[in-house]
């Protein structure tokens, strides 16, 4: 009886290097518990409060991720592609941006623009995560910092599947603040063949690939990590401090 070994040594074909990376998939945020009552509808107020809340603070830095990735980049072709991710969080000219229209999703689940903006809600774990990110983007290659952004491969099911569910289980979010979600659907995917191209193009040895995919694994990390912050703080009813304070006395993020 034959049996075909494989050799752990040998670069992944673009093909299986593709599926390899897609295979994450099964460990995307969009499974996480937390995820999972938000689209059976299972989520109070407050839950929902706290992630659009919480979610704030990693909306406002990806730009920033995204512009130290360019300040590492020295190929101008890139970078003209890349500065539209910027572009699409920030606005221009007629384009309000990302940025703004998770503002109008804070205030359609009642929360004001000025609590979302002071980042009064953001916790402690969420806003380490966030931090992390950026800041390894800040250090990394721009390769690699650029790569850690392909769990876009698997954002445009998780915003079809906020569209699909939110209206009809929390009927009290006002319809206007889903146009971020909306946006994102063809944005993600624009910047999926982005990614993806610099990517398979750039780790073509068993070791780059491997490496590519605990990056990846960090960014899956990252955004579970969130999720683990906001299920302590609004579903076991323990957030920072529970069993000194009820005040939110954790800092605001004033060391950055």
């Amino acid at each position: 009886m034959n049996t075909q070994v494989t050799d752990n040594t040998l670069p992944m074909s673009r093909d299986e290097f593709e599926q390899a990376l897609r295979a994450k998939g099964d460990l995307y945020h969009i499974h996480h518990p937390y995820h999972v009552a938000m689209y059976n509808g299972s989520c109070t107020k407050q839950q929902i409060q706290g992630w659009v809340a919480n979610r704030y603070y990693y909306q406002i830095m990806i730009p920033m991720k995204d512009a130290a990735i360019m300040a590492n980049c020295p190929d101008r072709d890139t970078r003209r592609q890349w500065v539209q991710r910027i572009l699409d969080h920030d606005g221009y000219e007629e384009s309000e941006g990302g940025i703004e229209a998770w503002l109008r999703l804070g205030e359609s689940v009642g929360l004001t623009r000025e609590e979302i903006i002071s980042q009064e809600h953001v916790l402690p774990g969420v806003r380490f995560a966030v931090d992390a990110y950026v800041n390894f983007a800040r250090r990394a290659t721009w390769e690699e910092a650029a790569s850690s952004s392909l769990t876009e491969l698997f954002a445009p099911q998780i915003h079809q599947s906020r569209l699909d569910a939110w209206p009809d289980h929390y009927p009290w979010i006002d319809e206007n603040g889903y146009q971020y979600f909306r946006n994102r659907l063809t944005e993600a995917r624009r910047d999926v063949v982005h990614g993806l191209e610099i990517t398979l193009d750039h780790y073509t040895t068993r070791p780059e690939q491997d490496r590519m995919l605990e990056i990846l694994q960090f960014k899956l990390d990252v955004l579970w990590s969130m999720l683990d912050a906001m299920t302590m703080a609004y579903e076991l009813d323990r957030p920072p401090y529970h069993t000194v304070t009820d005040e939110q006395v954790y800092h605001k993020g004033l060391f950055r």
